[in-house]
């Protein structure tokens, strides 16, 4: 009698185990995992990786506003003026949805079955808290205060993704090196159970999707490249069950075709009250956290800014720093003088410690700025040479401040999508005496610049009279532009245009003189920075043409009524009254 011994697979013994020891096993890896989860996610880091920027997320965490949907299509607008002008133009029939809903669907009158939602893309602008979104999403989900349907959230990140983007892995083991807890999790378990894929920042994606049908993927041991797993499973084709959410910046969001999203969401940052929740959660002592509110509303430049929850830490990093030091301290009032203070701080807290990324992208851009600056000041012609040649195209002039800046005015103008915008108001602010001398350290000297800043004033006020002599059907200055040179006077402290505008809207009297489009632009725009709600917006009491009457259309929302005195307001517009 002869007996033949054949091996037994792992697989083929657990399928013969009792279901309730199956059963068992699936559950304890269930708990290491939500266990590993709540550890790895349950803090919160702002800014640098430091102890000191470290906070139990639960204390510190905001509600963000995420509407489902987007705004107007693809945006190729600079994300940080794309983010004042969604802030300016917030609209009621929005619709919000919260972060732990994302995918349930909504709720429609008359609609019994509800389409499942498989995969959602969330789209949002640097620093406006999406991976902050997908941290709190999986610790509710960890500490069984949402979503308790799912098994199993698996985070995989583009920016660890693109460091084995040329190794070959099959879904299971690749799940294994991000989630070693899993060791012990049989692979035809993945088809049983609710899993939900997070793959967050695509913006950061060194990979190349491939949505094409060349190479077919389904099952979970079987070994491809990282590209053509990410791939399949967002087509479907593989794990066809799991849900999966995908986050992104804007201008990276098409390179997964429409088809394969099902939901569209976008973070649109913090509301009014939000705000407020944010700095009374981040700082501690009552009353200066009141100071810090009191003061950032008063700030317009600053106010519109802390719809970003990066700019709200920054701000509140340097606020609380310079109270703390001096409770009389002289108080940043523009952009540039709280990242100056920012970048000083920076400074004094990293030492030689080298750092390879910007916190957000306007620091970035602060920074450009100091070192154009830096470059006039230290007479490096080689550079300056370089960026007039580069962007205006135009005969370089002499070399004086008045001429930088107002290159500077030129090429902004001229730059597609306000790609310059910030970066303008930046280089007029350091231009500043006054910043300067904040920024003294850093600068080997500094320059008496108050007539160059003079002079580069009268000319931004000329773009806005030279605009009364134009009336045609076509913008001469686009609204946004006009917005911008408008902000940057107010960056160089120069508030005439201000006031102007603000005792022209206050009086009950008709224009005498012609207020060209420029104006009507910044009227509008200083309309929808007010928080309050006005009865009238009569249109009769404008001299203007047809182009400025429609500038003042966005700041219908801010009036009770309106009186039309011509067609041009009578569009989608008017039904917002």
């Amino acid at each position: 009698m002869f007996l033949c011994l054949l091996p037994i697979r792992d697989d083929q013994i657990r399928a013969q185990d009792p279901p309730q020891a199956v059963n068992d096993e699936l559950q304890r890896v269930k708990e290491q995992h939500k266990t590993s989860m709540k550890n790895k996610y349950e803090r919160l880091f702002e800014g640098l990786k430091l102890q000191e920027n470290e906070s139990l997320l639960n204390s510190i965490y905001t509600q963000l506003y995420i509407i489902e949907g987007e705004r107007e299509g693809v945006n190729e607008e600079h994300e940080v003026l794309q983010m004042e002008k969604t802030a300016r133009t917030q609209h009621s029939q929005d619709t919000p949805i919260y972060c732990n809903d994302i995918f349930k669907a909504s709720a429609e009158a008359g609609c019994e079955e509800k389409e499942q939602i498989k995969t959602v893309l969330t789209k949002g602008i640097a620093g406006i808290g999406k991976t902050v979104s997908v941290q709190k999403f999986i610790l509710d989900w960890a500490e069984g205060k949402a979503n308790q349907d799912v098994d199993f959230m698996f985070v995989l990140p583009f920016r660890e993704l693109n460091l084995i983007r040329d190794h070959q892995y099959s879904l299971h083991r690749l799940l294994l090196d991000f989630h070693p807890e899993l060791q012990d999790l049989d692979s035809q378990i993945y088809e049983e159970c609710k899993v939900v894929f997070i793959f967050d920042g695509l913006d950061e994606s060194r990979i190349t999707l491939m949505f094409s049908d060349a190479q077919k993927v389904c099952d979970v041991t079987e070994t491809s490249s990282v590209a053509v797993l990410m791939s399949k499973l967002m087509k479907g084709e593989l794990l066809p069950s799991a849900l999966i959410w995908i986050t992104s910046r804007p201008a990276a969001a098409n390179q997964i075709p429409s088809k394969y999203i099902h939901r569209l969401t976008e973070i649109q940052g913090f509301t009014e009250p939000q705000k407020e929740e944010y700095f009374r959660k981040r700082i501690s002592d009552e009353h200066q956290a009141s100071r810090i509110i009191s003061h950032i509303r008063r700030a317009r430049s600053l106010h519109i800014m802390c719809h970003i929850p990066v700019f709200c830490w920054i701000s509140s990093t340097v606020l609380q720093k310079l109270l703390e030091e001096d409770l009389s301290a002289e108080i940043p009032q523009t952009l540039t003088e709280m990242y100056i203070h920012f970048l000083l701080i920076q400074i004094n807290m990293i030492h030689q410690r080298k750092v390879y990324s910007f916190i957000h992208l306007s620091v970035q851009e602060f920074l450009a700025a100091f070192y154009l600056l830096y470059c006039y000041l230290t007479k490096n012609k080689k550079t300056l040479r370089e960026f007039r040649s580069s962007l205006s195209n135009s005969q370089i002039r002499e070399d004086s401040l008045y001429d930088l800046l107002t290159s500077a005015v030129d090429v902004a103008l001229k730059s597609k999508n306000g790609r310059l915008d910030l970066f303008l108001r930046f280089l007029l602010g350091v231009s500043l005496e006054s910043n300067q001398r904040l920024l003294q350290d850093l600068l080997t000297h500094t320059e008496n610049s108050s007539e160059s800043i003079r002079e580069t004033t009268q000319d931004i006020k000329e773009w806005f009279r030279g605009d009364e002599d134009y009336d045609g059907d076509d913008d001469h200055l686009s609204a946004d532009q006009s917005i911008n040179l408008f902000l940057c006077l107010l960056e160089v402290k120069d508030q005439t245009l201000f006031r102007e505008i603000q005792e022209f809207v206050k009086s009950d009297k008709h224009s005498e003189k012609y207020i060209s489009p420029a104006h009507c632009s910044a009227i509008s725009y200083m309309l929808q920075m007010s928080e309050e709600t006005l009865d009238e917006l009569n249109t009769k009491k404008y001299k203007t043409s047809d182009a400025g009457k429609r500038k003042l259309i966005p700041a219908v929302i801010n009036y009770r009524k309106a009186l039309k005195s011509s067609s041009v307001l009578v569009s989608t517009h008017s039904r917002k009254l």
